[in-house]
């Protein structure tokens, strides 16, 4: 639990705490937990990274000793990055290292046609994408192919029928998308199977107004955001559901104002950071989601997120030429 009292809910954005909370990620190697995270350390990164960049300071981080550590944990016989070194290759931890490379000017680092030769080794037969080589196939694996493919100007490379066809099975009748075709829908996959489809030029395989219903629904009493229905609002929602409602020029659909509020008051105004909802514990996951979702929202003082790529837009405005 944060350490405030419900007097001492924030009502603005603590940049500075924020800083000093994601500065403070890397010095607590003698925590259990620190090792016990070791498989999200690459994805960490981007989204500290991110998170920064977000409100100014993306260089509050180090760096050369980032890159450093990122090329570190390329595996060159896979031809895809791994979480952490010593771990396996997976595609998730690939697209938050060329996210990260991204935001850093040096995608020059990567060996990109032996990335583009692993992405592709992963598709399924159904089209859909593994996420390394045990298989276990999701839209959100699909996802990181789409966009890492598009961030390295590959995408001719990509079997578009297979992939599109993988996607569109994915959509329900509530106008939603699940993980695989026939599960339910789920606001993170929502975004992950429209964010693709929009990278691939493909939003007419989308039902806009039945599914942007179904995201505004989304939206509790308190302002925050589920990702389905009958649970509780998190803050990670502020991107997952609204980012697919920008994608689809409907963001005005939700009551930004209760959601914005519900972001700022999920801050620990004592050591900085955001978590999933007011009083729980801060991490760097909902930081980054949350003050994206502010940046959707407009919020003074953030930079202009993209909402299909979460990356600063004038990163992907820059490297994709839009």
């Amino acid at each position: 639990m944060a350490a405030s009292l419900a007097s001492d809910v924030p009502d603005k954005l603590l940049v500075d705490l924020h800083v000093q909370y994601i500065q403070s990620l890397d010095t607590k190697r003698q925590d259990l937990a620190y090792y016990f995270t070791e498989h999200l350390r690459m994805n960490g990164i981007y989204w500290g990274l991110t998170a920064l960049a977000l409100i100014g300071h993306k260089d509050a981080l180090p760096k050369d000793e980032m890159l450093e550590w990122v090329m570190n944990c390329w595996n060159e016989d896979v031809g895809a990055f791994a979480p952490h070194p010593g771990h396996d290759p997976h595609i998730h931890p690939t697209l938050s290292a060329i996210q990260i490379l991204a935001m850093q000017d040096s995608l020059h680092l990567l060996n990109k046609e032996k990335i583009v030769s692993y992405i592709l080794s992963l598709q399924a037969p159904n089209g859909g994408f593994a996420g390394d080589e045990w298989g276990e196939i999701a839209s959100r694996f699909s996802y990181c192919a789409v966009s890492a493919l598009s961030l390295l100007g590959r995408l001719d490379a990509l079997d578009l029928e297979k992939t599109v066809d993988f996607l569109s099975g994915c959509r329900n009748f509530d106008g939603g998308f699940g993980m695989v075709p026939g599960a339910e829908s789920h606001a993170a996959y929502v975004w992950t199977c429209v964010g693709a489809l929009a990278i691939l030029d493909r939003l007419d395989l989308v039902d806009d107004d039945t599914l942007c219903w179904w995201l505004c629904e989304r939206q509790l009493p308190i302002g925050g955001l589920n990702g389905r229905p009958e649970k509780l609002e998190d803050v990670c929602y502020s991107w997952w559901a609204l980012a697919s409602l920008s994608i689809l020029g409907k963001s005005h659909w939700i009551d930004g104002s209760k959601l914005s509020s519900f972001i700022i008051s999920a801050q620990d105004p004592d050591k900085g950071g955001i978590a999933d909802r007011p009083e729980d514990m801060a991490d760097v996951w909902h930081t980054v989601f949350g003050l994206a979702g502010l940046s959707l929202l407009n919020y003074p003082g953030l930079a202009e997120v993209d909402p299909v790529y979460c990356m600063p837009a004038s990163v992907t405005s820059k490297l994709l030429k839009k």
